[in-house]
């Protein structure tokens, strides 16, 4: 099916991604990996949850390590909304989908909406969160990657085309697409609400599944510094692709693994999507640079893993398996 026509005036605002809960086996393991290593601040924590944040960030968080007899699991993904009124709008629009909703107590955030897509992805939308004094220039705070903002997120769907859908009558726009030129389904896309190529992307396969959260950093030497540091300090094996550049979004891009498989994107360098008649771009899906600008090809547990939801089904996609692994 074609790419759906933007719905520039949605029945809520959401205003971007917010931040993601992870669950995870070792607390201990995951704060050294995520803070000493990966360059997160905390924010706060208890004996089961550690709250994160960029360095840019003046929301109290962007990550919620929490500890979990399901680790390797995602619990919930979350999105900011403009205002209080919008939470309500957004209670119905859900509803009227026949979603579940509920007004849940989320620490550090106002009143919270849980819900869940239209593939049973788990969501949760805020209006308020406490606000932390900026660290953004307190450079001697800097370490790891120098990570400055939770940037996007990327799934697998078992249906692309639904997937895109629904987020499109929520007013997330699509900048870039791949379809399977034989069914002419949507193969991949990637769907913006604040103005960069993307908050929320799908992928063909098995899913729901995370397949990543990306984090956005100031340059590439970054991403160059972080593969000095990993291979130094024990996390050489965690690195699972890169560094290289997307043809798709422009992005110099790190692949890595957290201690309990979550896949973490470090990105750098797309471009605006801010015009409401921004048209979006094709790609085909037999071009191996729309994966890999540059760069060593990707290996084949980036097109199969992926982190489960917590309360999703996962079912298997209708379209075959991607014909390019390599190029």
């Amino acid at each position: 099916m074609p790419v759906p026509a933007p719905n520039l005036y949605p029945d809520f605002n959401t205003i971007r991604l917010s931040h993601v809960c992870l669950n995870v086996g070792d607390l201990a393991a995951s704060k050294a990996f995520y803070t000493d290593m990966f360059g997160l601040q905390i924010s706060a924590e208890t004996d089961a949850h550690i709250y994160l944040r960029a360095l840019e960030e003046r929301g109290h968080h962007s990550v919620i390590l929490q500890k979990s007899d399901q680790p390797g699991t995602v619990e919930v993904m979350g999105f900011k909304v403009f205002d209080e009124a919008d939470l309500d709008r957004a209670e119905t629009w859900f509803r009227a989908r026949g979603r579940p909703t509920s007004w849940i107590e989320r620490p550090y955030q106002g009143r919270t909406l849980l819900t869940a897509d239209t593939m049973g992805i788990p969501l949760e939308f805020y209006a308020r969160m406490d606000r932390l004094p900026t660290i953004h220039q307190q450079y001697g705070r800097y370490h790891g990657v120098r990570p400055l903002r939770i940037d996007h997120f990327n799934c697998f769907s078992p249906d692309v085309d639904a997937s895109v859908a629904f987020y499109n009558d929520m007013g997330f726009r699509v900048t870039e697409y791949t379809e399977d030129e034989e069914t002419k389904k949507l193969w991949a896309a990637w769907m913006h609400r604040k103005g960069g190529v993307h908050d929320m992307a799908f992928t063909n396969g098995t899913g729901p599944r995370m397949h990543h959260v990306a984090f956005w950093v100031a340059n590439p030497l970054h991403i160059i510094d972080l593969l000095d540091v990993m291979s130094t300090t024990g996390y050489v094996g965690n690195i699972e692709r890169g560094p290289g550049r997307h043809g798709i979004s422009n992005a110099f891009f790190l692949y890595i693994l957290d201690p309990d498989g979550h896949r973490i994107e470090i990105y750098s360098s797309d471009y605006q999507t801010l015009d409401p008649d921004h048209e979006p771009l094709k790609w085909d899906l037999k071009d191996p640079q729309r994966q890999t600008l540059w760069g060593a090809p990707a290996p084949r547990s980036w097109f199969e893993h992926g982190t489960k939801f917590v309360g999703a089904e996962v079912r298997e996609s209708g379209l075959a398996a991607t014909p390019i692994i390599a190029p």
